[in-house]
């Protein structure tokens, strides 16, 4: 479970990919605060991560917490925001019960977000030891 869920604003959900990502981000009432691709760019996640920052506590949730998926979690460690991620069985399993065929990035994010907002127990965190927040900093081009 997720630490201090009871307390999270912002639900955003990020289907990850090599030079793009999808962001979708959601109120705990499901309106949607955001929804639009964003470049695998530190800058880009930081201004969007900021954003949402003003309504409160946030929850990113990344379907991939390693590779390609290791920037947004390394910007979102380092905004201070909650970090978490869905495994891909549970993915799969909550898409199929979305109506649509068709697996785009927009629909990924959109699932991931929704899952973050209704089904915690479906979430893992992502437990970063300060030896990694280190290397994911180098790796990165941050500094934490």
């Amino acid at each position: 479970m997720i630490e201090n869920y009871d307390s999270v604003d912002v639900f955003i959900g990020v289907d990850v990919g090599k030079s793009e990502h999808h962001a979708v981000a959601l109120d705990r009432s499901r309106k949607r605060l955001y929804d639009k691709a964003l470049p695998n760019d530190e800058a880009r996640l930081r201004a969007v991560i900021q954003k949402l920052k003003v309504r409160r506590t946030v929850l990113l949730v990344v379907d991939q917490p390693e590779t390609v998926g290791a920037l947004p979690v390394a910007v979102a460690y380092a905004e201070g925001i909650l970090v978490g991620y869905l495994p891909g069985l549970a993915m799969r399993r909550i898409a199929d019960l979305h109506a649509g065929e068709a697996k785009t990035d927009a629909r990924d994010a959109a699932i991931i977000a929704e899952a973050a907002r209704t089904l915690p127990h479906a979430l893992r965190p992502i437990h970063l030891e300060d030896q990694q927040v280190a290397e994911l900093s180098v790796l990165c081009g941050f500094a934490r």
